[in-house]
């Protein structure tokens, strides 16, 4: 899910830089992404990249994740439902498949946000975010796409969206498109314990992300090995919050 992290955060972090890259990241910046290689996306039954099954992270067409808590003060739900369509992306000297989720936000049970997103692991277990079609609705009207990019278009690159080995310190971009999408995350935690409707975690991943886009938000988000997403609160500028409730 990236619900919250779309409308995320000033950077509170230290000099630190993203697997594969260069160059120190500031307070108010974080590392550019390496630029993808279709020839990292060929591991044996990896589809070019849509079998996505880092223990992090894992994207299993099929599934669809429950998330219930608020935003702007009203009561939210968020559907993330992992299909078994991909997309393909010509980019990095070849073309790279990656796994579509279709992720739909309910505010007092009215559809207000419609997003297609893009997934795909590279060989050594990274997942990187390809980019999203997203729509905001008021009334069943759509009302605004702000925010949908593609790797590989108008000068968008994919982004890291969950390391192989993640480690505390480790700061990157998830979204690459200048001007449009650019969230980043930091590694706070690898042994964080959560509790949500859906169960009790330990050793939980646990990251800060922000947006260079829109200062002065920050939020925090709990990943569970083998689960997945499984929290995610806004700490910074706003009170918003959901929480894995069930997995269909």
């Amino acid at each position: 899910m990236h619900r919250i992290a779309s409308a995320a955060v000033v950077a509170l972090g230290l000099a630190l830089v993203a697997p594969g890259s260069s160059g120190a990241a500031t307070s108010s910046s974080c590392p550019t992404p390496p630029k993808v290689d279709a020839d990292n996306f060929n591991r044996p039954g990896g589809d070019s990249g849509a079998n996505v099954a880092n223990p992090y992270f894992p994207l299993t067409p099929g599934k669809t994740y429950v998330y219930r808590g608020k935003e702007d003060d009203h009561p939210t739900e968020d559907r993330f439902a992992v299909t078994d369509k991909t997309k393909s992306f010509t980019i990095g000297g070849g073309t790279i498949k990656a796994r579509e989720v279709h992720d739909q936000v309910f505010t007092n049970n009215k559809l207000t946000e419609d997003t297609f997103d893009w997934f795909a692991q590279d060989d050594d277990g990274t997942v990187w975010y390809f980019g999203e079609d997203t729509k905001e609705l008021e009334d069943g009207q759509v009302v605004s796409t702000e925010g949908s990019w593609e790797a590989g278009v108008k000068g968008a690159n994919a982004g890291i969206f969950m390391e192989a080995n993640p480690k505390v310190g480790d700061k990157y971009k998830q979204e690459d498109a200048k001007g449009v999408a650019e969230d980043c995350a930091e590694i706070l935690s690898t042994t964080a314990s959560v509790k949500v409707p859906y169960g009790s975690f330990n050793d939980a991943v646990q990251t800060k992300e922000f947006s260079l886009l829109e200062p002065g938000v920050e939020d925090n988000k709990w990943y569970a090995k083998g689960i997945g997403e499984v929290r995610e609160e806004t700490v910074k500028g706003g009170n918003d919050f959901l929480e894995l409730v069930s997995i269909k």
